[in-house]
């Protein structure tokens, strides 16, 4: 499946959902997104929004947040509202398959059947893991294992090509050693060897604080916030005490954010007023908080209205996980075949 038409880079503002059926593609474009609450706007920018415009096959990893995450209805509630993200942010279930991982129990046998192929060397060898525990996580067997289950994820639905930013793009590259180790153990060309598409990269969202927007530093803004506390927000983004009579450097995060919610001819409008003085970053904070408002003013909306009607979660990711169950199931089969695994058909 091909990226949308354009830049990843467009704004927030111009963004138009664009779809082509998924049924009459050649090739599958696949993704998933780890269940950890509710979105946030650098989530939107640099993930839900690429979804919503590229019909495919999109999984809630809940599987794969189970090396953070210890608590069951934790994730079960994180799964929930994610889904709720999706669908508010305009997610089209009945087009691409949205299905919650867990819900395909096959994909953890799969993950099991590469594990045994899989050289302990390429493990040692994966970036993510390396800077995991840089950062202080624990190392266990699930982080450490964590892309052989991604293996899994995509392996089993045979896709062409698997639309990443650079850094995942080893996690794909791994994915085709161990498609590779496992057809040649077992003399079948079970897998497809996928090809990584490095999706253009969009500028890092920053936080309130001005480091990268993320749940774990607690600098986030949501877009399906109580307005009163999304405004709260917006307004504690901290700046530096330039005088409002001074200029004012738009690199700074407030300059930043907003500029994620305008179009070129505005953002020149902005500089110019920042580097004549007289503008106050209150004023610019002020503008920040309508702008998106008015973005997700509908989004917001609408996911009151999904929010409303219980089982609606529920019955998209049933529907998911039966479609996506199908595409996967000859997969599973040959795997299952070609290892001696099971009973016989």
């Amino acid at each position: 499946m091909r990226r949308a038409s354009g830049s990843s880079a467009r704004t927030a503002r111009d963004s138009t959902p664009r779809s082509v059926p998924l049924r009459s593609l050649a090739m599958r474009s696949l993704s998933g997104i780890q269940p950890s609450g509710e979105a946030h706007i650098g989530n939107y920018l640099g993930a839900i929004r690429q979804h919503v415009e590229i019909e495919g096959i999109y999984f809630i990893a809940d599987y794969h947040s189970m090396t953070s995450v210890r608590n069951a209805e934790e994730r079960r509630e994180h799964v929930h509202e994610l889904v709720l993200d999706y669908l508010a942010c305009g997610f089209d279930p009945t087009g691409s398959i949205l299905y919650r991982q867990s819900d395909l129990p096959e994909t953890a046998e799969l993950a099991w059947m590469l594990s045994t192929v899989t050289p302990m060397g390429l493990l040692q060898r994966a970036t993510s893991y390396k800077d995991k525990l840089a950062a202080g996580v624990p190392a266990d067997h699930g982080l450490f294992a964590y892309p052989v289950l991604q293996a899994a994820d995509i392996l089993q639905f045979n896709p062409d090509i698997v639309p990443v930013g650079q850094d995942q793009k080893q996690h794909v590259e791994m994915t085709r050693d161990i498609a590779t180790k496992f057809n040649q153990s077992y003399g079948r060309e079970v897998f497809k060897l996928p090809e990584p598409q490095i999706l253009e990269s969009v500028a890092v969202v920053p936080g309130v604080d001005g480091r990268k927007m993320s749940k774990s530093y607690d600098n986030t803004l949501r877009m399906f916030w109580p307005e009163k506390k999304l405004r709260k927000a917006v307004m504690a983004i901290v700046t530096d005490s330039t005088p409002v009579e001074e200029p004012k450097d738009t690199k700074q995060t407030v300059f930043a954010l907003w500029s994620l919610f305008a179009d070129e001819a505005e953002r020149k409008e902005m500089k110019a007023r920042a580097a004549a003085g007289g503008l106050g970053y209150g004023d610019v904070k002020k503008e920040l908080f309508a702008r998106i408002m008015d973005h997700f003013g509908a989004m917001r909306t609408r996911r009151e209205e999904l929010a409303a009607k219980p089982g609606t979660v529920e019955d998209v990711l049933r529907s998911g996980a039966e479609r996506a169950r199908a595409i996967a199931e000859p997969i599973w089969a040959q795997a299952r075949q070609a290892a001696g695994v099971g009973r016989v058909r």
